[in-house]
């Protein structure tokens, strides 16, 4: 039976969802929480497209059942594993044969299934509408190192509405941001997780992120949902520089030598050839309190720049000595 994309969101909160696309296409992007259980693999889907195209559709579905054919036992277990219930929600890309036949398939073994309409396809163009929607946000911005991340934490445990972007795209947004983090998603998979993390919230109430650039290291924002971070209000927070080492220090202090140095070597003309010399023979001698303060003289002058085109757009800016952070979320939201 085919659904509704609404309908599909309701059921999925009690069933499981099943993504039949090959797993090429599901790691270029997926349903939060969707397993996949391939009707197509990677190199099969191949074979089929170069069947239709050369030889014609009918030639192609006898192509596919051929190549389904050994694995049809498999993927019957496999449905019955994730599904204790029998039954399940279904898509493939469209909505068409793919998931169709997978839903027949495994019919035939007793699990009920509910195909979503239009397909992952469907999906995607309600998280891509979903951007353009008009969101209260609230930008959090201060100089490198302020502690944003942290604050808005805090602000979250407190039940303030929050979007961890950074957190979303596993980069910290500057050349140095992927230390410590996992793999970054794809640029589709990050617009998917924002989708739902919006999903999740009160779009008439304030939602608080970090002000960010449309790009998270190899992600990108969705262009409608950072042109309403442009036109939204900001807070900042303001951290002395030698607090702001410190906690830099704490953050990448352990980072490997080569690895830091190999980061640092991409923004030599950034840096000027005479800071990125001080900072280099300050990492090789093991002073990264000196290599932070050599890095924000970049981050620091960068920032302050930008900040200065949009001071209009400034609704507080608080002081904080980077101690207490419930003194510095008191002091956001009253």
């Amino acid at each position: 039976m085919a659904i509704s994309i609404d309908d599909f969101f309701s059921l999925r909160k009690s069933l499981p969802v099943v993504d039949v696309r090959s797993e090429g296409e599901y790691q270029s992007g997926h349903i939060q929480q969707a397993i996949n259980i391939p009707l197509l693999n990677n190199h099969e889907r191949v074979l089929v497209g170069t069947d239709y195209k050369q030889k014609g559709q009918l030639e192609a579905i006898k192509t596919g059942f051929r190549l389904v054919g050994p694995r049809l036992l498999d993927i019957i277990n496999e449905a019955e594993r994730v599904s204790p219930s029998k039954e399940m929600l279904v898509h493939c890309w469209r909505g068409g044969m793919r998931s169709n036949n997978f839903c027949q398939f495994v019919g035939m073994a007793g699990v009920k299934t509910h195909a979503l309409k239009g397909g992952y396809k469907a999906y995607r163009q309600k998280a891509v509408e979903s951007f353009s929607k008009p969101i209260d946000l609230i930008l959090l911005t201060g100089c490198t190192g302020s502690g944003k991340s942290e604050i808005l934490r805090t602000l979250k445990a407190r039940g303030e509405q929050v979007i961890d972007l950074e957190t979303l795209a596993s980069h910290k947004g500057s050349v140095f941001g992927g230390l410590f983090m996992s793999p970054q998603p794809t640029t589709e998979q990050f617009q998917n997780n924002l989708f739902e993390e919006l999903m999740q919230l009160d779009s008439c109430k304030p939602i608080w992120v970090e002000d960010e650039s449309i790009a998270i290291g190899q992600i990108f924002l969705p262009r409608e949902f950072w042109l309403q971070m442009n036109k939204s209000p900001l807070v900042q927070v303001q951290v002395n520089r030698e607090v702001r080492v410190e906690r830099l220090v704490e953050e990448y202090g352990k980072a490997d030598r080569d690895e830091f140095l190999s980061i640092m070597n991409k923004i030599v003309k950034r840096l000027g050839g005479q800071h990125f010399k001080r900072a280099k023979e300050a990492l090789l001698s093991g002073n990264m309190p000196e290599v932070m303060r050599v890095l924000l003289t970049y981050y620091d002058k960068a920032y302050l720049h930008g900040i200065a085109k949009r001071k209009e757009r400034v609704r507080k800016i608080v002081e904080w000595d980077g101690g207490n952070v419930e003194q510095i979320v008191n002091a956001l939201t009253t």
